[in-house]
């Protein structure tokens, strides 16, 4: 049987484009070269180039989405998209691999431009009994119609302030008292047009990787992050501030917990590849009275790092897996 051509979409138009072009990097290293060709294609704005074996570069036909190399036209089988921020993760470039009928790594359109969608996605987990931190939403040009006492009294301080629409980790900021809220949201909405403030939850970070495909369902061990930065920001993130333990120093329970959270959001959401999922644990009280962990959903990451040192992979590594394999496994679930 013929390889299958894959795409390894990265760029995008977000401030994580450079972030993306290294995930794309450590997919290209992961993949199994004796059972896929594979290309890395470079997005920004309508400039679409695949990158060549000879080092040169190639224009992206975005009517179907080919190329040409050596005089051949090739034809991709598969899509693995790995664009943080907009097109790649909230369902733009989704609905266009619809369009062509190319099939893709992550989630679909919906799915995609929902989980981008901070507030909307706490909302609607909150329906199905999922813990998330108390938020409300500020548009741009509206900005009047939710004043500084009301953030106050209705989240506390201290608070997030985090663009609601975005993918990366750029423009959030905590804010401890009232008077630094107007700044906040203005650093916010350079990153998106809505910003959301929710409450603080003090406790322990985690992020967990999942995905299923017809014949398994893998959910990973967590990893705890542990930051001296005021939270687990851009610098934490990528610039190596921070201690990552894998697995997270859980007790078995809350372990159990939080994998089965895990797996039922992604079975509420009908998702589809590799998804990551922040939470926050914090201890509290249940209703006998019991000091236990409780789980507070953060976010939903449908399109996670990829770096040789992110945390899908050192979560894989952590589960005794391969990376290879587990790609394997989601581009041949699709066929």
């Amino acid at each position: 049987m013929s390889k299958r051509t894959i795409a390894i979409v990265c760029g995008g138009d977000s401030s994580e484009y450079e972030v993306s072009q290294r995930s794309a990097q450590g997919l290209y290293s992961f993949f199994d070269k004796e059972q896929y060709d594979v290309y890395i294609v470079l997005m920004r704005g309508v400039d679409w180039q695949v990158h060549l074996a000879d080092g040169t570069t190639a224009p992206i036909d975005r009517n179907d989405f080919s190329f040409m190399e050596n005089g051949k036209l090739v034809h991709f089988d598969y899509a693995y998209i790995t664009i943080h921020g907009t097109p790649g993760e909230n369902g733009i470039l989704q609905g266009y691999f619809d369009l062509i009928h190319l099939p893709y790594s992550t989630s679909g359109v919906l799915v995609e431009a929902m989980t981008f969608d901070k507030f909307v996605l706490n909302q609607y987990l909150r329906g199905y009994g999922v813990s998330v931190a108390d938020s409300l939403l500020i548009r741009k040009g509206y900005e009047e119609l939710v004043s500084d006492d009301e953030i106050e009294e209705r989240i506390g301080m201290p608070c997030f302030v985090k663009p609601a629409a975005d993918g990366s980790s750029f423009g959030v900021s905590k804010v401890n008292s009232k008077d630094q809220l107007a700044p906040a949201i203005r650093k916010a909405m350079m990153e998106s047009p809505e910003v959301m403030v929710e409450s603080y939850l003090k406790g322990t970070e985690i992020s967990i990787g999942c995905y299923k495909t017809k014949e398994k369902s893998v959910v990973l061990p967590a990893t705890e992050v542990v930051t001296s930065n005021e939270f687990f920001d851009y610098d934490a993130k990528y610039n190596g501030q921070v201690q990552e333990i894998t697995p997270a120093r859980l007790s078995e329970d809350t372990a159990r917990r939080v994998a089965e959270l895990t797996s039922h959001i992604y079975d509420i959401l009908h998702c589809n590849g590799i998804i990551r999922i922040d939470y926050i644990i914090c201890r509290g009280l249940n209703k006998q009275g019991e000091e236990v962990d409780k789980i507070y959903m953060l976010e939903v990451n449908t399109t996670p790092g990829m770096t040789v040192t992110s945390f899908i992979p050192q979560q894989v590594r952590a589960a005794g897996l391969n990376m290879a394999d587990v790609l394997t496994d989601i581009v041949e679930n699709q066929f």
